[in-house]
C-alpha cells in the first residue's frame, strides 16, 4: 500500500549535518509542504539500523557507506549525491585557551599534554581518530585518559567541564553551545569526509526523496552549511 503523501517523510541523517539539517527542514517544508521527521544519529549506528530493517526514504551517510548500500540494493542505485565535505576538529570549552595545532607536532605535543580527551567510536571521525592515535604512536598514551561517547555529541563533555578537549567533525562540534573551535586537525593528518544522501529502496515516495535530495545539494542551501563548518558541494 502506498504511503500517506501527508506523513513526513522519513530520513535517517548523520550527526554532522545534524544542525544544518534541524534549521533547512522547515525551510524545505515551507517551500514543498512536506514535513520531515528526522533520526540523527552517527553513521555507524544509522547503518546498523537500517541493516536491522529500519525504514526511512532517505539515508545521509558517508559517500563510503551510500555506495556500499546502493551496491547492495538497499539504497537506489544512482541515487547517491554528494552533499557537503567535513573536516575532523578539536574543540575546548568557551573561553579557554585554544592552543595552535597548525603542525603536526603542536598537535601530537597537545594530545599529549591534555587533561582529558572525548572523542567517539561510534562516528566516522572517532574511528578515524582512533586509528590516527596508533599511526601517531600516542594510542596507549592518549587513551589511558580518553572519555568515550558511545553517541551523540563528544562536545558536551568539554562544554559541562568532564574533558578539556573533545573530538569530532567541526560541525558537530561546532553544534554544542559552551564550545569554541580549536581548528581542524593539521593538513598532513587530517582527512576530508564526504557525506552523500540517497533513495532508500524501500521508499513508497521516491520522488519526494529526490527532491529532498536536491534541495540539501543546491547553491540555495550552501551557505547555511558553510555556516556550520562545512564545505558544501553543491550540484
Amino acid at each position: 500500500m502506498a504511503e500517506d503523501p501527508a506523513s513526513p517523510l522519513r530520513v535517517l541523517c548523520t550527526l554532522t549535518i545534524a544542525a544544518p539539517m534541524r534549521e533547512l527542514a522547515g525551510r524545505f517544508t515551507d517551500a514543498t509542504g512536506i514535513d520531515l521527521a528526522l533520526q540523527l544519529d552517527p553513521t555507524t549506528l544509522l547503518v546498523q539500523a537500517i541493516e536491522a530493517g529500519a525504514e526511512a526514504d532517505v539515508a545521509v551517510l558517508t559517500e563510503e557507506e551510500v555506495a556500499r548500500l546502493s551496491g547492495a540494493g538497499t539504497l537506489v542505485s544512482g541515487s547517491g549525491v554528494d552533499i557537503v565535505r567535513s573536516f575532523v576538529g578539536l574543540g575546548v570549552r568557551t573561553g579557554a585557551p585554544r592552543p595552535s595545532i597548525a603542525t603536526v607536532e603542536e598537535f601530537i605535543a597537545v594530545l599529549r599534554g591534555a587533561r582529558s580527551i572525548a572523542y567517539s567510536q561510534a562516528g566516522a571521525s572517532g574511528l578515524y581518530f582512533k586509528d590516527l592515535l596508533v599511526h601517531l604512536g600516542i594510542a596507549d598514551e592518549v587513551n589511558a585518559k580518553a572519555t568515550i561517547v558511545p553517541r551523540g555529541f563528544t562536545g558536551e563533555k568539554v562544554a559541562d567541564g568532564t574533558c578539556e578537549y573533545a573530538v569530532q567533525q567541526v560541525s558537530e562540534l561546532m553544534n554544542v553551545p559552551g564550545v569554541d573551535i580549536v581548528g581542524p586537525f593539521p593538513a598532513e593528518v587530517g582527512r576530508a569526509a564526504v557525506f552523500s544522501a540517497g533513495i532508500m529502496a524501500a521508499s513508497h515516495r521516491p520522488q519526494d526523496a529526490a527532491r529532498l535530495i536536491a534541495f540539501l545539494s543546491s547553491a540555495e542551501v550552501a551557505p547555511v552549511m558553510a555556516a556550520y563548518g562545512l564545505e558544501p558541494l553543491t550540484a
